[in-house]
């Protein structure tokens, strides 16, 4: 025997065929493990180790007879003959078909567990929204690819001519095609919003001009996923999306507005913006979303109910929403501070030309309730969800 396997061993095709026969052997002893998984609620939790050392006990020697075979070692009759029969089984249809399921069964799960390990950055960035989106992409297209070659291989094992099968299927597929065309605008529309980066998974975008906006969740060439503020998934063919703002794509701004009355000192009202732009540009809880110093812009418009101050701030992609919320708060009790109004609705009551007495009085409230504000420390952190859009439904 030990003769005999020197001098087979050294052969090249015997190291291809003992390669070839233990992926097989692997294919098939993970199929098996599959189907006593599915029937492990009808056995008793006893049994459960033994069956799958059993299993593992029949491809083990299954393996070794049909090794023994490719080798040539006839001395050894018992596992000899017993490959032999094997390879002879899985020429016939039965056990190509067996074969090919399990290869398709490891393929598929190859491709799951290589797409899980591809792990994006947890800073969002291009690099991470591009990682997430291809990732995805890449995943579906070679699971169909493994489904469609897996049904090929299995047809061709049942005895079925392929050849002529894709021949009348590549014609239905042109006759399907002509009314199919809105499916292929999906799929050419999808794969220039892939190739051009457009979007990805993670960005916040705006769609047909309002129509729907969320953070994009899922893409692929057919659809994408987009989930509303209030939860609401919207799934969208690429052939429907005309136009996209993107508001998360390389950088953002937060657009620094407050409104005082026309009776508030601009100049006063100019410098407390400033202020509070830049107590925020350089706290150390916001200072890294910056990506420049903060823009003032001054007063940008006579309104009917008061005069309109702005500043820009130019921050790091959906940073924009946190910041502008902790904005808010400041620019408030900085008001209050300074004792500039901020304008609010107020209401004119006509009572008709009959007398009216009214009596005013006024209660003694105490301090005032804003002198305790603390403008450099939330009571609660803002969050980087995301406000909703103009036109959203929240």
């Amino acid at each position: 025997m030990l003769q005999e396997l020197s001098v087979q061993i050294v052969k090249p095709q015997v190291w291809v065929g003992l390669a070839l026969t233990a992926v097989a052997a692997y294919a098939i002893h993970r199929f098996g493990r599959l189907l006593i998984s599915t029937l492990e609620p009808h056995v008793p939790a006893r049994l459960r180790p033994a069956l799958n050392g059993l299993w593992a006990l029949v491809v083990i020697v299954g393996w070794l007879a049909v090794a023994t075979a490719v080798a040539y070692l006839p001395s050894v009759p018992v596992l000899f003959s017993l490959g032999r029969d094997i390879m002879d089984g899985f020429r016939h249809s039965a056990g190509q078909l067996v074969v090919v399921i399990a290869m398709a069964l490891i393929a598929w799960n190859l491709i799951g567990a290589l797409a899980h390990r591809i792990v994006a950055d947890e800073e969002f960035n291009r690099r991470s929204v591009r990682v997430q989106t291809l990732k995805g992409v890449v995943e579906s297209t070679l699971r169909v690819v493994v489904v469609i070659l897996s049904v090929i291989a299995g047809l061709q094992a049942l005895g079925v001519n392929a050849t002529s099968l894709l021949a009348g299927v590549s014609v239905l597929g042109l006759a399907v095609g002509f009314g199919a065309q809105s499916l292929i605008k999906d799929v050419f529309n999808g794969f220039f919003i892939l190739l051009e980066d457009q979007y990805g998974v993670g960005d916040v975008i705006t769609v047909n001009s309002g129509q729907l906006s969320g953070g994009v969740e899922r893409l692929n060439l057919r659809v994408t996923a987009l989930r509303a503020l209030d939860g609401t998934v919207h799934i969208i063919p690429n052939g429907q999306i005309a136009t996209v703002s993107v508001s998360s794509k390389d950088w953002s701004r937060v657009v620094a507005q407050v409104d005082v009355t026309y009776a508030a000192n601009i100049d006063d009202a100019l410098r407390v913006l400033e202020q509070v732009s830049t107590e925020i540009y350089e706290a150390d809880a916001w200072k890294h979303f910056f990506l420049e110093a903060p823009e003032q812009q001054g007063v940008t418009q006579l309104a009917p109910d008061g005069v309109t101050l702005r500043a820009l701030f130019k921050v790091q992609p959906k940073s924009q929403y946190a910041i502008g919320r902790e904005f808010n708060r400041r620019i408030k009790i900085a008001m209050d501070e300074a004792g500039i109004e901020i304008p609010f609705p107020q209401r004119s009551l006509n009572f008709g030309g009959s007398p009216i007495e009214i009596k005013l009085t006024r209660e003694d409230l105490g301090r005032d309730p804003r002198g305790g504000q603390d403008r450099d420390h939330a009571p609660v952190k803002p969050t980087l969800t995301r406000d909703p859009e103009e036109n959203e439904n929240t």
